[in-house]
């Protein structure tokens, strides 16, 4: 069993309940952050301090408030935590249940269980930190197919890219410009009409705002 958590969650009355199921895991070293600037501090301190953390759940969405965030969302702070500590093992315990997100977040960031909030989520979350102390993945009943590969049609980097710069207001010439700066490819017009067009037809969507539209209810931007 882990000798050190971080839980990373802005609702008072859910980490009590996280820091109950973990008391009773006899987990004996716990920490509780309300932003995932303090998350992500607190584990960098850790690490330098030789006394890493061996485990983060993390929700994925965060309240905003007057205090201004770096990382204002639990998977830009999953995201960073990959690269500078990979050994670092991840819950995400979220409301979301979109099993687009959830493979995104295990086959890109490798996180190690993803957890649906509701009525069986503490009993699904102190199963899966028993499941993680052994190494094994862990998703929550709900969205256990999310790595089936007929679960849902798959989004590449490149299009979520994509369609994050067409919900922030980039035309279509705007993105080939930026792209070409930012050497990703590929960055032709023609390449990015092509993949739009796939996309919409993927999608069902009727136009480009509809697809935008679909893909941010989705929760993949």
């Amino acid at each position: 069993m882990f000798d050190k958590v971080l839980v990373a969650e802005d609702m008072d009355a859910i980490n009590k309940g996280v820091l109950s199921i973990l008391s009773d895991l006899k987990i004996k070293n716990i920490e509780q952050v309300q932003y995932c600037d303090d998350a992500y501090l607190k584990i960098k301190k850790a690490a330098n301090d030789h006394a890493p953390f061996e485990l983060l759940i993390t929700d994925l969405s965060f309240v905003a408030d007057y205090r201004e965030q770096k990382y204002s969302s639990g998977e830009e702070l999953i995201e960073v935590l990959y690269k500078e500590n990979p050994n670092l093992k991840v819950i995400a315990y979220s409301i979301e249940d979109r099993t687009q997100k959830v493979r995104r977040l295990v086959n890109k960031y490798g996180i190690a269980a993803y957890v649906c909030k509701g009525r069986r989520g503490l009993i699904e979350l102190s199963e899966a930190v028993c499941a993680v102390a052994k190494n094994e993945l862990y998703l929550s009943s709900i969205v256990e197919n999310a790595l089936s590969p007929n679960s849902e049609l798959e989004i590449k980097d490149f299009d979520i890219a994509l369609l994050k710069l067409l919900s922030e207001g980039y035309t279509q010439n705007e993105i080939c410009l930026h792209f070409k700066k930012t050497h990703t490819s590929p960055n032709s017009l023609r390449a990015i009409e092509k993949h739009l067009n796939t996309l919409r037809v993927q999608f069902e969507a009727n136009n480009t705002i509809h697809l935008v539209a679909i893909v941010k209810d989705l929760g993949l931007i």
